[in-house]
């Protein structure tokens, strides 16, 4: 029941909870914990049994890093140091850092992990709960503090304040009202690999540019299987299948039989998409939030998961619905200053990437100042944001590839370096020294 109200209850004498988190993933885990150290009574609803399978790659940038809860030790699976990039498997470098770029997870065991910090924080778990809907009017609302989450057994939770953190399919994100501007398909297959295959993708990833605009693929190595995948714009599911496969198939990978293979639709927000609706907030992939050129969510997830249950404490405490709304507005603003910010900038690399993939290829894996933005980006140190916001050069060159100039000879846009981009495919393979 509510810790400010001990004694609150309805007729029924059914408890009324602080915050109730839907959604165990790493949104909700987070947001669970975030409320939980707070001290309120935090009950976190999840419809699957755990651990369980997802479909990720499991790359843990550094923001997703300096998110986790104090002390919470990384199931990693491997530290990466080099990145090999690729055009649709041609045109390919190696790029080595001194330094680990990320770490690689499985899903089922950094998920639990989660969980179990916002359990040792003191929330609650309940699996096998399926969210039907929530109601924030009506006859089983018992006042306009509380919010009916109903389960699809029929059973009616109470809550002062509600955090969706259902995934791209949201229930609490329909509620809400969430907009999408974005919706792309991932493919991924688990293959399991001998200790030979394995040891040469040890520490090193494969980043490879598709044949669909937009599109791209990756190997991450995790042990004794190698996480294999690739995205696209929903729409190209023909495609995307067929990118997949000829993807594994050029690896070698093809004799070997995927433990799991999977599909996802990932879904970005529209800049005007709401975050709350009265006293229910949405975060993670129930809001949409993930960054729009990598479709990177995991730490898009714990970063607005920790925000969300920190304000939804204060809509908890929240004595009428202008307050509420006050509360609710703030998570907002924090949001959109600081992962809106990041999705934003995003939205125009993806909408580069599109046009203009081999010149993009070639300033990353030829010119230094960008391999080492990229490094910086993966390990927290920077942002794309905070790279556009700072760097006059970053800002430049954006501006410059933004703006669609006609080609010549094909009357289609092209920009600065656009030709010179062709000619990287004299370096197929070529290792590039270790940055510091």
């Amino acid at each position: 029941m509510s810790s400010e109200n001990a004694d609150a209850s309805t007729e029924n004498d059914r408890p009324v909870w602080d915050v109730v988190v839907v959604g165990a993933g790493p949104a909700g885990a987070s947001a669970a914990y975030a409320a939980a150290v707070a001290g309120r009574r935090v009950l976190l609803l999840e419809k699957a049994e755990l651990p369980r399978y997802k479909t990720c790659g499991g790359g843990i940038i550094g923001p997703s890093r300096d998110s986790l809860p104090p002390g919470f030790e990384l199931p990693l699976r491997d530290r990466v140091y080099a990145v090999t990039f690729s055009m649709n498997g041609r045109m390919t470098r190696t790029r080595r850092s001194k330094q680990m770029l990320f770490g690689l997870i499985n899903r089922p065991e950094f998920d639990q992990g989660l969980v179990e910090e916002a359990q040792k924080a003191g929330a609650e778990i309940r699996t096998g709960a399926a969210v039907a809907r929530v109601e924030q009017h009506g006859s089983a609302v018992p006042d306009r503090r509380t919010v009916a989450v109903v389960l699809s057994d029929g059973e009616t939770v109470l809550a002062r304040a509600v955090v969706g953190a259902d995934g791209s399919a949201s229930r609490i994100g329909a509620h809400v009202g969430v907009k999408l501007d974005q919706v792309d398909l991932g493919l991924e297959a688990e293959i399991p690999v001998p200790p030979t295959v394995a040891e040469d993708w040890a520490g090193r990833v494969l980043i490879d540019w598709g044949p669909i605009p937009g599109s791209y693929g990756w190997v991450f190595p995790k042990g004794d299987t190698l996480t294999v995948g690739v995205i696209s714009a929903r729409g190209e599911g023909a495609a995307t299948k067929r990118y997949l496969e000829d993807f594994i198939a050029r690896q070698g990978l093809a004799g070997f039989e995927p433990s799991v293979s999977s599909g996802h639709l990932t879904r970005c927000r529209s800049e005007d998409s709401p975050l709350s609706r009265g006293r229910v907030l949405v975060c993670g992939d129930a809001a949409g939030l993930l960054e729009p050129w990598t479709r990177e969510g995991i730490s898009f997830a714990l970063r607005s998961g920790r925000l969300a249950g920190e304000w939804a404490v204060r809509v908890s405490e929240a004595h009428d619905a202008v307050d509420a709304r006050r509360q609710a507005l703030n998570y907002a603003f924090a949001i959109k200053a600081g992962l809106g910010v990041e999705m934003a900038v995003g939205r125009r690399m993806l909408k580069l990437f599109e046009r203009r993939p081999k010149m993009l290829h070639a300033v990353i894996t030829g010119f230094r100042p960008a391999w080492k933005a990229f490094a910086g980006i993966t390990r927290g140190s920077t942002s794309l944001g905070e790279l556009v916001r700072t760097h006059p050069m970053a800002q430049r060159a954006l501006g410059a590839l933004d703006r669609k100039e006609p080609d010549k000879a094909t009357g289609k846009a092209a920009g600065p370096g656009e030709n010179a981009a062709e000619d990287t495919g004299e370096d197929v393979g070529r290792e590039v020294s270790p940055v510091e």
